[in-house]
């Protein structure tokens, strides 16, 4: 089935869909990953957008039940060069086609996603429509220029849960706090482990199962669990997830975090960095294309190490002015921050997502750092 791609600037691109008949749009942007397009499908910080994966044959290990990042796909679309129908993979469960036909999300393949990748490093990352129903270029260009900008949109509502819930055999579980307030922190895996209070603004489940082998018992909360519920819950401190959107719309959020900064030990990542910097007293700003993809270089300050990292973001942190921010980490290919740590406020973060789904285990230190950082505050 014949589709086309326009970009608001007036590209176009023909290709096929692979899911049958559809007409989306939002911001286009591209993933630099050879593999890992179930995590990246089943992210939710790509709510909102169509994503260009560069590697040229995509879906040929097919889709397994572990490599879910949550339980659904949050990206408006995928398009690829060539899709995979018939997978090659022992723990396979269906194809590509098949997954995103069950969850009604279009995919199109057929692309010069070479072509479309230069275009967005060139102009940026940009407003596009996908359609079988529309073809013809002049429409769905207008049609993309009439979508509102990443750039303004709140997006966490879209993937957020409703309430707290823990971690338990290997699924999300509903719970509710007692009487006084408490949550129940339950952990299998380290008798006694840190209770931890996760802000969940579209957390991959990677995050928890990191989180709780470092050592951790977490309760994943909604982004308006409001600090006075956060203390009265029995938490010993406090984790910021990754998320889709606009950093700078979530003003009470921000407050929220500024608030629990005077009780808890916090660390975040990606959106939660983003939203500590701005509790911090820093700013938020668009990037050009921003930084998609598991190869990304970061180095350590402290250590000098260089670390390849896993990257979803589109929105950076500047923390010019701020004399009480260390930087931690930068990014070695355009110097953008990529951590920070406060020690004034016990408070450290990364922009980018250490629990490596997809992506290499470079980064799988610094959930054993912010755990020491806890440690060290609580035995004071």
């Amino acid at each position: 089935m014949k589709a086309l791609l326009a970009l608001e600037n007036g590209f176009t691109l023909e290709g096929s869909s692979f899911t049958g008949e559809f007409e989306t749009g939002g911001e286009v942007i591209f993933n630099t990953g050879m593999t890992g397009y179930q995590e990246i499908l089943t992210d939710p910080s790509y709510c909102g957008q169509l994503v260009c994966l560069t590697y040229p044959l995509i879906g040929n290990y097919g889709i397994t039940a572990e490599d879910m990042e949550s339980d659904g796909i949050h990206m408006r679309a995928l398009l690829v060069k060539e899709c995979c129908k018939e997978p090659s993979n022992w723990r396979s469960v269906m194809s590509l086609p098949e997954f995103m036909k069950s969850r009604n999300v279009p995919g199109m393949e057929g692309l010069d996603t070479r072509a479309l990748t230069i275009v967005l490093r060139e102009h940026g990352s940009m407003r596009g429509m996908i359609s079988t129903k529309d073809l013809n270029p002049e429409s769905l260009v207008a049609k993309a220029r009439a979508l509102p900008s990443m750039e303004g949109q709140n997006l966490v509502p879209y993937v957020a849960p409703k309430g707290p819930y823990i971690w338990h055999n290997g699924a999300p579980k509903p719970v509710t706090a007692q009487a006084d307030g408490r949550l129940p922190f339950v952990s299998g895996e380290t008798p006694r482990a840190v209770r931890l209070l996760v802000y969940d603004f579209g957390i991959k489940w990677n995050i928890i199962r990191e989180l709780i082998r470092c050592g951790f018992a977490p309760v994943m909360v909604p982004p308006d669990f409001p600090a006075e519920a956060a203390r009265a819950s029995g938490a010993q401190a406090v984790f910021l997830s990754n998320g889709p959107g606009d950093p700078a719309t979530l003003t009470d959020v921000i407050a929220n975090v500024r608030e629990l900064m005077k009780t808890f030990p916090m660390a975040g990542i990606c959106l939660g960095h983003q939203l500590i910097g701005l509790a911090l007293g820093g700013t938020t700003r668009k990037m050009k294309f921003g930084h998609h993809g598991c190869n990304h270089p970061v180095k350590d300050l402290a250590t000098g190490h260089v670390e390849i990292s896993s990257q979803n973001h589109g929105f950076c942190v500047v923390i010019d002015g701020c004399e009480h921010i260390e930087t931690t980490h930068v990014n070695l290919n355009d110097g953008t921050l990529e951590g920070l740590y406060c020690p004034d406020r016990r408070v450290m973060s990364v922009q980018y997502h250490p629990e490596a789904a997809a992506g290499p285990h470079d980064s799988h230190y610094l959930f054993g750092r912010f755990h020491k950082m806890i440690s060290d505050n609580l035995a004071d």
